[in-house]
């Protein structure tokens, strides 16, 4: 008998949701693999990572954690000390040393048009302090998140997006897991959130096994089938 594949736990990051990673599910089932995928609550990095370290304790044997774009931050900061995850595998992602943030990595170079293309709703939080909930535009999010997505799955797509607070994406990161843990990169080359630029220099930094897709943000959805052939490499590296 073959020995148990790991659990693969994806984490979506900001204006997606869990279905973001619907493709990538199916491939990696069709793979018998484990999966999870988690609803991140894109509220604050600290504790949007809690909740993911929390729910990847949870599950017994190895585990693979992937995260998409703000959710590479989060699954960084979550990992770190997690004896059961053997793999990290950011896929257009965030993967921020000590003390950046999603948006001080998105400005580091050029050619990020996102902040031309939010609609900041005021956003009172529990404790009375004032925020604001992020959200990609209607009008611009085919062309700004998913820009070879088809104009329908786009819609749809932009209708169901998740908001993120500013405060999320503007909150340093924690001693990041990158460092003691084998990490597996996938850059999108027409990325017009996190910029090619960036997302070479984050790769080479972490020292990252890395292949590059042609293909917009939204690459777990246009792409799914390189994902997870990505993750599948992690697990296989892992063993």
């Amino acid at each position: 008998m073959s020995e148990q594949k790991p659990t693969v736990v994806l984490v979506h990051g900001a204006f997606a949701d869990s279905s973001s990673w619907n493709g990538v599910v199916e491939e990696l089932q069709s793979h018998d693999f484990p999966v999870v995928a988690a609803g991140n609550p894109l509220r604050g990095l600290t504790s949007d990572a809690e909740y993911v370290r929390q729910l990847v304790a949870s599950i017994q044997g190895p585990v693979v954690l992937a995260g998409h774009s703000y959710g590479g931050a989060v699954i960084s900061n979550a990992a770190k000390g997690l004896d059961n995850v053997k793999a990290l595998v950011f896929v257009a992602a965030f993967v921020p040393d000590e003390g950046e943030s999603a948006v001080d990595l998105a400005g580091r170079f050029p050619g990020s048009s996102l902040g031309e293309a939010l609609h900041p709703v005021p956003l009172t939080l529990p404790d009375g302090s004032q925020t604001a909930d992020l959200y990609i535009e209607m009008g611009k999010f085919h062309h700004q998140f998913a820009a070879d997505v088809p104009e329908e799955t786009a819609a749809l797509m932009a209708a169901t997006q998740r908001p993120v607070t500013n405060a999320a994406l503007t909150e340093g990161a924690s001693a990041p897991a990158w460092k003691e843990i084998p990490s597996w990169v996938l850059v999108a080359t027409e990325d017009l959130n996190i910029p090619l630029q960036t997302q070479i220099f984050m790769a080479e930094r972490a020292e990252a096994t890395s292949v590059a897709v042609t293909a917009s943000h939204a690459v777990s959805v246009s792409h799914p089938g390189d994902v997870a052939r990505l993750i599948n490499e992690a697990a296989r590296a892992t063993a």
